[in-house]
C-alpha cells in the first residue's frame, strides 16, 4: 500500500509502515490493475525519504517545520539550514516543489470528500466512499478481497465499416460517446475507440447505435431473443392472453421483484400481475428498439422496462427517446392496444403501484389492434438492422391500418434524404461519406441514387455536401420500394470539347467555370476547364501560343 496525503497536517500519522507521499492536485486515470496516479509535489520535504529524525525541526530558525514534516513556505525565510541538517538523506529539496510526480497502482482508495473521478460508472478497482465512514470501512473490506488474477469479459463487438461516427473529419453520430457512463468510448478519427477495461457492460451504446456497428457480445442479442421467443410461446401454449413483458436488471431489478413477491405473500402488496412476465437482463439499457419490437412481434402486448434509480440519468433519457420511436411505429400501424412503458421506481411498494397502474390502463384501453397479430416465427439476428427489418415487416404485414410511410420524431434511426436539385452538382461527395451505402452513384450515368432502408439518419451526407443541398427527413418507409435504389437527382452529362468523352455534368462544369474563370492558372485558357483531365494535360503541354525550343534553335 502507498499513501498520498493531500493535506500536509496528516503527515505526522503516516509513519514508515508504508510508502508515503505528499502533494496536491491529484489526478487518476486507468482501470483495475493499471491506474495512473499523478500529483504535484507541493512541499520541499519528500515524506518517502524523510526518516522523522527531527533534525530539520530543530535547525529551522523560523519554526516553519512542525512534526507534520512539511515546511510552511509562508513562514520560511530560505535560510536552508534544514537542508544542511538533513544531510545525506536529502529528503529536503526546495527545487522539488511544484514538480509533477506519478506512479502506477492496481487499486485506488480515494478518501477525498469529492471523488476525483466523477463519471456515473466508476472503473473497477476504484473506490470513493466520500465522507461516509461506514462506506469507507465497507470499501476497505472489499479491497482486501481484490487479490489475484481477474478475467474481464468483453461485452461489445465493433464493426467499424458501418460506423457513422465521422468521415473525412466531418461530424456524424456521437450517440455512443455521449451516453457511455463509464467514459469508455472516445473518438478515434473517423471511427470510435472503446476501452474494454473500462466498459462495464451496460449495453447502452448498442441501444442508441443507429447502424448496429456496436453490438452486445455477452450475452448476444440472438441468445436473448431466443429466451424472449420461448417465454412468450410457452405462455401462449399455456392459455395465457395479452402478455406483458417486464424487463429488469439482474441485480437491483431482481431484488425489487423478489421483495414485491414477499410483500404480496404477506398480504402487504398485490404483487406482480398474472399476465406480467418478468425477464432479467444484464442491464436494462442493453435492450432497445430492435428487441422491444421483436417482443411485440412475438406476441407481447405491453413491454415495460424497470428503472430502479441506479441507472445513469442519460440512460433513462435514451430509453425514453427510443421508446417514442418504437411507439410511433406501433401507433402508426394501428396497434392501439400495444404500449411500451418506462417504469421509474425506488422501492417495492412503488413498483407494485406502477405495475397495477399500467395493467389497469391497458385493460381500460381494451385489446384493440392486438388480436389480429399472430406470433412471428423469425429469430433475432446478430445484426440490429436485420432484426428491426424482420420485426417491422411482420408488424406491417398484419397492421390494422397499413401505411406506406410513418412520420417519426427527430433523431429516429430511419428516414429519407431531401435534396435541393437546383443546388446539387452531383459531385458525389455524399456517396463517399455514407457508411451505410444508402447513397450511391451510377457508373454509367450522372445519377445520385438513394436506398431508404439503409439510411440511419447520421447526417454525414448533410455535413459533407459542399453545396448544402441535403437535409434529413425522419420517417419509416414500408414495402419493397424502401429496399430499392431510387434516383433522387440526375443531370445531363458534359462532354469534353476536344475528345467528346463525358467527364462530368453540365451544371458541375458550368459552376466550375464561373468560380475559376479569374484564377491565374486558367487565365486566358478557360476552355481547359471544359476538357477532360487527359485533354487538359495535353493542352497544357502543347500550348499553341507559346514558342517551342525547336523554333528558337531554327531561328
Amino acid at each position: 500500500m502507498s499513501v498520498l496525503l493531500t493535506d500536509g497536517s496528516d503527515a505526522a500519522i503516516a509513519g514508515h509502515s508504508w510508502p508515503t507521499f505528499s502533494g496536491s492536485a491529484p489526478r487518476v486515470q486507468g482501470w483495475l490493475g493499471a491506474f495512473q496516479v499523478s500529483w504535484q509535489q507541493s512541499n520541499p520535504i519528500d515524506l518517502e525519504l524523510c526518516t522523522r529524525c527531527n533534525a530539520c525541526v530543530k535547525a529551522c530558525p523560523e519554526g516553519a517545520i512542525s512534526l507534520a514534516y512539511q515546511i510552511d513556505l509562508d513562514a520560511c525565510r530560505s535560510h536552508r539550514e534544514c537542508v544542511a541538517a538533513c544531510g545525506a538523506v536529502a529528503a529536503i529539496d526546495f527545487d522539488r516543489a511544484d514538480k509533477d510526480r506519478g506512479a502506477e497502482f492496481d487499486l485506488v482508495f480515494d478518501l477525498s470528500d469529492t471523488p476525483l473521478l466523477r463519471m456515473h460508472q466508476l472503473p473497477q478497482g476504484y473506490f470513493a466512499p466520500g465522507a461516509d465512514e461506514a462506506a469507507a470501512a465497507l470499501a476497505a473490506m472489499q479491497m482486501l478481497e481484490l487479490v489475484g488474477t481477474f478475467s474481464k469479459p468483453r461485452f461489445f463487438q465493433y464493426k467499424e465499416s458501418i460506423c457513422a461516427h465521422s468521415r473525412s473529419k466531418q461530424p456524424g453520430c456521437n450517440a455512443c460517446i455521449d451516453i457511455c457512463s463509464a467514459e469508455a468510448i472516445s473518438s478515434a478519427g473517423d471511427h470510435i475507440k472503446v476501452s474494454p477495461q473500462l466498459c462495464a457492460g451496460c449495453g447502452a451504446c448498442t441501444t442508441v447505435c443507429p447502424s448496429g456497428a456496436l453490438t452486445y457480445a455477452w450475452p448476444r442479442a440472438s441468445d436473448f431473443g431466443e429466451r424472449l421467443r420461448t417465454m412468450l410461446a410457452t405462455y401462449a401454449r399455456a392459455g395465457g392472453t395479452r402478455p406483458a413483458l417486464l424487463l429488469h436488471s439482474d441485480e437491483e431489478g431482481s431484488a425489487l421483484v423478489r421483495e414485491l413477491g414477499q410483500l404480496a405473500a404477506a398480504g402487504a402488496a398485490r404483487g406482480v400481475p398474472a399476465r406480467v412476465l418478468p425477464l432479467p437482463v444484464h442491464h436494462v439499457a442493453s435492450v432497445g428498439l430492435d428487441l422491444w419490437l421483436a417482443a411485440v412481434a412475438y406476441g407481447a402486448v405491453d413491454v415495460a422496462v424497470l428503472a430502479t434509480g441506479c441507472e445513469a440519468p442519460q440512460y433513462l433519457d435514451a430509453l425514453a427517446e427510443q421508446m417514442t420511436f418504437a411507439q410511433a411505429i406501433i401507433d402508426g400501424l394501428g396497434y392501439s392496444g400495444i404500449k411500451l412503458h418506462l417504469l421509474r421506481v425506488r422501492d417495492a411498494a412503488e413498483l407494485d403501484r406502477e405495475l397495477q397502474r399500467f395493467v389497469a390502463t391497458a385493460a381500460a384501453g381494451g385489446a384493440a389492434g392486438t388480436a389480429i397479430l399472430p406470433a412471428a416465427s423469425f429469430h433475432v439476428a446478430a445484426a440490429k438492422r436485420e432484426t428491426l427489418d424482420f420485426a417491422i415487416t411482420h408488424l406491417a404485414r398484419h397492421a390494422p391500418t397499413p401505411q406506406d410511410h410513418i412520420a417519426l420524431p427527430q433523431g429516429a434511426p430511419f428516414g429519407a434524404i431531401e435534396i435541393d436539385t437546383d443546388k446539387c452538382t452531383l459531385c458525389m461527395a455524399c456517396v463517399g461519406a455514407c457508411p451505410e451505402s444508402a447513397l450511391s452513384d451510377n457508373p454509367s450515368s450522372p445519377q445520385l441514387r438513394f436506398t431508404e432502408s439503409n439510411c440511419v439518419q447520421c447526417g454525414l451526407c448533410v455535413h459533407t455536401c459542399p453545396e448544402q443541398a441535403l437535409s434529413l427527413q425522419p420517417r419509416l418507409a414500408l414495402g419493397a420500394s424502401a429496399r430499392q435504389a431510387r434516383v433522387i437527382n440526375e443531370a445531363q452529362p458534359y462532354h469534353c470539347i476536344k475528345c467528346q468523352k463525358p467527364f462530368g455534368t453540365l451544371q458541375m462544369v458550368e459552376n466550375m467555370v464561373s468560380k475559376l474563370a479569374g484564377h491565374g492558372a486558367f487565365s486566358g485558357n478557360i476552355d481547359r476547364l471544359r476538357m477532360c483531365p487527359d485533354c487538359r494535360v495535353i493542352d497544357m503541354m502543347q500550348p499553341d501560343k507559346e514558342v517551342s525550343i525547336f523554333e528558337v534553335k531554327r531561328q
